[in-house]
């Protein structure tokens, strides 16, 4: 039987002000004040420090409005924009077999299901985190988490319908030198909105992590 979990449906948030919830809501679930909880957002435009991040990742435009942010989850620099689905898990591991590494495959899992049924062949590649499309590779979603007392925040990026320039003209992306960036519009050929396909990643998440996923307002502010 799926375990009961809220899912937040956030919509244009600042990316301090998203942090700053997730970590009232991971303290909520440590706690057991509430139940495992997804959030899900958009972030005005913003680059995002990982804890292995490099200065020389760094050479954003003089002048370029976008905000710079220093995090605490794993990984290096990434960007993000509007057109771009965040998803924020708060889950408590010791439900979900307390194992990191198995974590990350499952996310990766839950973007790939959620990219199949818009008719986009996406998997993963040894050695790299995140989501890619292959021959030529290129990466259609990122993922950098944080864990503490088994309880995550952070999450994953999936570039639904954004300009992609940002990952190699202002960042050297995860670190990735050559590495290209695409998303699902450019594949499809097609407009597509992140309304379009949250369904499918809430049914991802879902099947992955055995939840039944009921949609909330924000119970922690």
């Amino acid at each position: 039987m799926s375990r009961g979990a809220y899912v937040l449906d956030l919509g244009l948030v600042p990316y301090r002000e998203a942090w700053d919830l997730q970590r009232s809501l991971a303290g909520a679930v440590s706690q057991g004040a509430i139940p495992d909880t997804v959030v899900f957002l958009e972030h005005p435009p913003v680059v995002t420090l990982g804890r292995r991040t490099e200065v020389e990742e760094l050479h954003v435009p003089k002048n370029t409005e976008v905000d710079v942010v220093e995090t605490n989850r794993g990984g290096k620099s990434t960007f993000h924009g509007p057109g771009q689905l965040l998803c924020y898990p708060i889950l408590d591991l010791t439900r979900h077999g307390k194992d990191v590494k198995r974590y990350v495959r499952d996310l990766e899992e839950a973007l790939v299901r959620t990219l199949a049924p818009l008719d986009i062949d996406a998997s993963r590649i040894e050695g790299l985190t995140g989501v890619w499309l292959q021959r030529p590779p290129r990466k259609i979603a990122s993922i950098g988490v944080h864990i503490s007392r088994w309880v995550t925040t952070h999450g994953y990026a999936l570039n639904v319908d954004l300009d992609p320039a940002p990952f190699t003209s202002w960042i050297t992306a995860c670190g990735l030198e050559d590495a290209a960036f695409t998303t699902m519009a450019r594949e499809l050929g097609r407009p597509v909105t992140v309304d379009e396909v949250r369904p499918a990643a809430v049914t991802a998440l879902e099947e992955i992590f055995d939840l039944a996923l009921a949609e909330q307002q924000p119970a922690v502010r």
